[in-house]
């Protein structure tokens, strides 16, 4: 039995359903990419918000090493969640797309773990605010050169203008000083970053 030919608008249908799949698969998940640094960025840099607040008095009994270990163990599990989005994608690809993506994956882990040693051995010789800007600064810093750096790898504009605006708010944010940064990374880059994920999602 011959199938029935398909209409003009049913074949274009199916075409836009395709490319909406292969961008996906080359580009990746925006949940998994964007939305759990959102979350951890809100969370931790929330937590150290409250602790430094706007004028040098908390606004909440946390301590700043409290804060910094919610920052870091929320950093930690969004980077696990993005490293997996980014080898789910890599599966898809082959030959020198799939070697610029494991690569790229250990430029995460070398970055952040460059940072956490750099901040571990200078923050103690500074004072204490000075230190949690040194740890959110930092992370933010790396974050925000890999994305870059990932948007031009595989010509992901938005992936590289998200890494150009945790670029600005991280630098506006140490120049005002530690609860600044606190509050605009959780606030702008937080809820930014969950907010572009979904947004890119619907767009796919």
């Amino acid at each position: 039995m011959v199938d029935e030919e398909r209409s003009p608008e049913e074949t274009l249908r199916i075409i836009d359903e395709q490319s909406v799949a292969t961008v996906k698969r080359l580009y990746g998940d925006p949940l998994l990419l964007y939305v759990p640094w959102g979350a951890a960025w809100l969370l931790g840099f929330g937590a150290l918000f409250l602790h430094y607040g706007l004028y040098g008095q908390s606004y909440a009994p946390i301590t700043q090493m409290q804060a910094v270990a919610v920052l870091m163990g929320a950093q930690l599990v969004a980077g696990a969640v993005a490293a997996y989005g980014i080898v789910r994608m890599n599966m898809l690809v082959r030959g020198d797309s799939a070697a610029r993506g494991m690569m790229y994956g250990y430029a995460w882990f070398a970055g952040m773990l460059l940072m956490s040693v750099i901040a571990a051995r200078m923050g103690p010789l500074l004072p204490d605010h000075e230190s949690g800007l040194l740890w959110g600064g930092s992370a933010l810093m790396v974050v925000a050169v890999l994305y870059m750096a990932g948007g031009a790898v595989w010509l992901n504009w938005p992936m590289f203008f998200v890494g150009a605006w945790t670029a600005g708010v991280d630098a506006l944010g140490v120049l005002l000083g530690a609860g600044w940064h606190a509050l605009l990374a959780a606030v702008l880059l937080g809820g930014g970053f969950m907010v572009a994920g979904l947004w890119l999602r619907r767009c796919l």
